[in-house]
């Protein structure tokens, strides 16, 4: 072989590789592109019916439930929700912007007498006095003794009520976009879990999904939320995302409507977060 013919099949073999590899950045550019976004996690599919925790279906079926919260169960899988976040017999939980109380007493029920829950609501103005007294009523229940009633803004420098590192779970179930919303102190109630949970304790919150990149612009027109928007808002104060569910996920949803439109049938969120023992050593 001349020369000449060395030196162009050298040629020809150095513009394979330029090329090759050019084409391999390129490739892993756009691989990177369509990865999810850095703050998502993979979602766990829901939790066969087999393996829901006995405790926790009982809570569910229980007969001393009212029937209108029995109607819910349906569309908010109570027993997913439950089982995702680990609540089980003699654990501590808050259940924050607690509503008339739905999640409230399946958590008291779940917890049993061994276990205390702190069902937080802020102070309720006359036009939503009616949430507040079915609220009341709720808790005096019999089997919601081991309640704690919390009435206290989301500001307040004791919203809960407890020594720190001393809660096994907080949950906000479809209610973190009203407290954005309403422009309530999301800083505040953050720091406020983080320091009231054990190292190790489970941050849980559930809400209605709005399109990627829309922020808080629906917070108060359809009641939703951009979930990448409000995982940022809690690992500002600290929190890691630890897991999330695809189990309340509706995908036929476009997240354009009004969630009371078609209650039970919004596509919502499942995330779970943890106060990560490493973390909160430097606090």
């Amino acid at each position: 072989m001349t020369i000449r013919m060395r030196i162009g099949t050298w040629r020809l073999t150095f513009l394979t590789i330029v090329a090759f590899v050019g084409f391999s950045l390129i490739a892993s550019a756009a691989r990177a592109q369509m990865q999810p976004a850095a703050n998502s996690t993979a979602e766990a599919p829901p939790i066969p019916q087999t393996q829901i925790p006995a405790d926790i279906t009982a809570a569910v079926n229980s007969p001393e439930r009212p029937a209108a919260d029995k109607a819910l169960d349906a569309g908010r899988k109570p027993d997913q929700i439950l089982a995702f976040y680990g609540i089980k017999p003699g654990m501590k939980v808050a259940d924050i912007f607690a509503g008339g109380g739905y999640m409230t007493e399946l958590f008291a029920l779940v917890v049993g007498p061994k276990g205390t829950v702190y069902s937080q609501n802020i102070p309720f103005s006359e036009k939503f006095k009616k949430i507040g007294d079915q609220w009341d009523e709720r808790l005096k229940q019999p089997a919601l003794k081991n309640v704690v009633k919390v009435s206290k803004p989301f500001d307040a420098p004791d919203l809960l009520p407890v020594p720190p590192d001393s809660l096994d779970a907080v949950i906000i179930h479809l209610n973190y976009h009203d407290i954005v919303g309403f422009k309530m102190s999301t800083e505040n109630l953050n720091a406020a879990v983080f320091k009231a949970l054990k190292p190790g304790g489970i941050y849980g919150i559930v809400d209605h999904s709005a399109p990627a990149g829309t922020g808080a612009t629906d917070t108060t027109t359809l009641h939703r939320i951009d979930e990448d928007f409000l995982i940022k808002d809690v690992e500002k104060a600290g929190f890691k995302l630890y897991g999330a569910s695809s189990a309340l996920r509706h995908p036929e949803d476009d997240r354009t409507w009004l969630v009371f439109k078609h209650r039970g049938e919004t596509d919502r969120f499942m995330l779970k977060f943890v106060k990560a023992p490493a973390v909160a050593n430097r606090q």
